[in-house]
């Protein structure tokens, strides 16, 4: 199997019809933390943002937050579950992640793909919030629901 860091057509075609993912972390000593996320993609870079929903700590204190930090990686899961089982598919990114503040010119780039996918983040103010961006350096897939004639044989993760 080889390593790519590009997703296929089928592949972001999957990924836009998905409506959240799955963001997987890890801390210093390698404890996973997963949590389901809102995502944007615009072809090099997948963008979760640390929204107004209320947490129990301030966002730099989330733990997804203090694993990126401490690890700089992440994972990100897109998937589909249907009973019709011939309409299961999944997307898994493994890549380099980190945060943005205001002052990186990807953050406003951000924000209105994000706000252009998820009408709430309309009314939120994510303009004063880090947002997580994760740059794909492995994916893989797998499903009947990605499969399409040109790429009818999909990867999957060992």
């Amino acid at each position: 199997m080889t390593k790519r860091s590009k997703l296929l057509e089928n592949e972001s075609a999957f990924i836009s019809r998905q409506r959240v993912a799955r963001l997987a972390t890890a801390d210093e000593l390698g404890s996973p933390h997963l949590i389901p996320v809102c995502y944007a993609f615009d072809q090099h870079y997948f963008y979760t943002p640390l929204d107004e929903k209320p947490k129990s700590v301030t966002s730099f204190r989330l733990r997804r937050v203090r694993n990126i930090e401490a690890r700089h990686e992440a994972s990100l899961l897109v998937d589909q579950y249907n009973d019709d089982w011939g309409q299961l598919g999944y997307v898994l990114i493994h890549g380099a992640a980190r945060l943005i503040e205001a002052n990186d010119e990807l953050h406003a780039h951000a924000i209105k793909l994000l706000r252009s996918r998820y009408q709430q983040y309309r009314a939120m103010n994510l303009e004063k919030l880090p947002i997580i961006v994760i740059t794909p350096d492995h994916i893989a897939s797998w499903g009947p629901a990605i499969q399409t004639a040109e790429h009818p044989r999909q990867t999957e993760i060992e």
